[in-house]
């Protein structure tokens, strides 16, 4: 058993969900799985399942052309590669959020960025886990030196990098070819924030109400 977490209101000032007990049901380096039992309005609980996640980061990186970084990585739980964003775990201790942005740019993109700024917080599956992944919009790019760059091992040595034009990887997503929840999120975000001048981004350092991965440490 596991101390829970501090008991939610539904954002309307209603019904608390207290959590009465938690069952660890497995515990790994990334993620959780845990069995909560929860009061219900009206009376009584019910058990509710779910993944407590480490959190992660990823990052829409734009260059002087407008054209974004995509990499394409095999996921084996879909079993099939996927175009995705630069992106990572939040799995480094004391290590702030634009820095883990900025290490997974150099790793995965071979590049560093002179600007970040906070594009979008999502939940990708809020009805069974409670990761949420911090995106940042990331301008002024320069190469890593080839001297420098990262090692990539595991399934990131065939990782494939491109460069496509913010309009180009929109209409991959309405077309089905782009498919990776924070990808699809933070493209989209970062279309309709150009629109506006990037008048709507936020300081990359600006705190997030609930800290990504802080439930599920």
């Amino acid at each position: 058993m596991r101390d829970h977490e501090p008991d939610a209101e539904d954002g309307s000032g209603g019904h608390v969900y207290q959590v009465l007990s938690r069952t660890d049901r497995f515990s790994g380096p990334v993620f959780s799985v845990v069995s909560d039992e929860v009061t219900m309005p009206g009376g009584g609980a019910a058990r509710r399942d779910y993944v407590r996640h480490v959190g992660a980061v990823a990052v829409v990186a734009l260059d002087e052309a407008g054209r974004v970084v995509l990499i394409r990585q095999y996921r084996h739980p879909v079993g099939r590669q996927l175009w995705e964003l630069p992106a990572g775990l939040i799995d480094v201790a004391g290590e702030e959020l634009p820095a883990t942005a900025r290490r997974e740019l150099v790793e995965e993109a071979d590049l560093t960025a002179g600007r970040l700024d906070l594009l979008v917080d999502v939940h990708p599956s809020p009805g069974f886990s409670d990761e949420t992944v911090r995106i940042f919009l990331a301008r002024d790019l320069t190469p890593v030196p080839e001297q420098d760059r990262h090692h990539r091992h595991d399934e990131e040595a065939e990782l494939q990098v491109r460069l496509v034009d913010l309009d180009e990887a929109v209409r991959m997503v309405l077309a089905g070819e782009i498919t990776n929840g924070p990808a699809v999120t933070g493209l989209l975000a970062a279309a309709c924030a150009r629109q506006t001048g990037w008048a709507a981004l936020r300081a990359a350092t600006e705190p997030a109400s609930r800290p990504p991965g802080g439930a599920a440490r």
